[in-house]
């Protein structure tokens, strides 16, 4: 039989959620129990080339130039799986390699930009024409937010209905177009020791403060989604750390207790917070890892910026702006 290959290869941008999604509620299907709403950056982004290979007999996946080891393979060819029972191919393995511009596993979003990125890869390559809105619930399926990383500018990912796949599903919001970035304060690159999925199902099951969740999120969105389209960033930055300080909290609750911030954090929190004495709309938020990222005006990055590198050095801030969609990279 003559070798026959299929290959192309994609960008996705991280994103940050500013109103967070924190909760299953189908592990299988990675369906939310809330909806959540982020920004693209660009900054920080994943490019992922995918080459399906009919000479192949398994997968075969590399990150950053490393061949990984079976555990790590195993989740990307779950994911393939998608793509191999869309085009009627199940037996078409490919080799995948994705480079990280983010670091890994940090609490930066980078299996969101990984996940957007080798999901816009696999329907070019296998030439599917699978239309953004559904293949958004095919990236939701490696990493939940990996469905909003397919989108630039505000994103909001719905929850959905039921254990309805198709139903959850992320859309573009607004396309941030106007006076805004995110400063970086990376206080640690190395990868966190609570896994996101961990400390999420954790969160869940052990939280007194969880089943206040999903309420305090509607509330959230209904005044975040106005503010955004007035480009009101002092409404849009205090309601996004206030959902953000709300979902530290349960980690907090939960039993045992964990959280992801550390000493570096709490400083950052300080400095965000004199710099809004100082008339500074600047406003932070966190994910699942120590890193603060600060929401601010682009005229005023720089600034905002300045205020971290003395304590934290220049090479751990980073100005993000607005980020695109993916889309796919000419193959060098």
């Amino acid at each position: 039989m003559t070798k026959q290959l299929f290959s192309a290869k994609f960008r996705a941008h991280t994103n940050i959620a500013l109103i967070k999604y924190w909760g299953k509620r189908n592990k299988e299907l990675f369906l939310p129990v809330t909806n959540s709403l982020s920004l693209t950056l660009d900054a920080f982004y994943t490019d992922t080339e995918v080459e399906f290979d009919t000479s192949l007999t398994s997968d075969v996946f590399y990150l950053d130039g490393v061949l990984q080891n079976d555990f790590h393979t195993a989740k990307v060819s779950r994911f393939l799986d998608l793509f191999r029972k869309e085009a009627n191919r199940p037996n078409l393995f490919a080799t995948v390699r994705s480079i990280n511009h983010v670091p890994t596993a940090a609490g930066l979003a980078s299996s969101a930009s990984a996940f957007a990125a080798l999901a816009g890869a696999c329907n070019l390559a296998l030439d599917l024409a699978i239309d953004t809105r559904t293949l958004s619930t095919f990236a939701r399926q490696g990493s939940g937010s990996a469905s909003r990383s397919l989108l630039g500018g505000f994103v909001e990912w719905h929850k959905g209905q039921g254990d309805d796949s198709a139903s959850s599903y992320a859309e573009a919001f607004d396309d941030a177009d106007w006076d805004l970035a995110m400063v970086f304060v990376i206080i640690n690159r190395q990868a966190k020791k609570v896994d996101s999925r961990l400390g999420m199902e954790h969160t869940n099951e052990t939280s007194p403060f969880y089943e206040l969740w999903p309420r305090e999120v509607a509330k959230d969105l209904e005044k975040i989604k106005p503010a955004i389209k007035a480009h009101d960033i002092d409404t849009v930055g205090t309601i996004a750390e206030h959902n953000a300080m709300k979902m530290h909290a349960m980690t907090i609750a939960a039993n045992p207790s964990f959280t992801y911030w550390e000493p570096g954090s709490i400083e950052a929190m300080q400095i965000v917070r004199q710099l809004r004495e100082e008339g500074i709309s600047a406003y932070l938020t966190m994910d699942a890892g120590p890193n603060v990222k600060v929401l601010c005006r682009a005229s005023e990055a720089e600034r905002v910026k300045a205020a971290f590198v003395s304590r934290f050095g220049e090479e751990q801030i980073v100005i993000a702006k607005p980020g695109p969609n993916a889309y796919p990279l000419d193959k060098e």
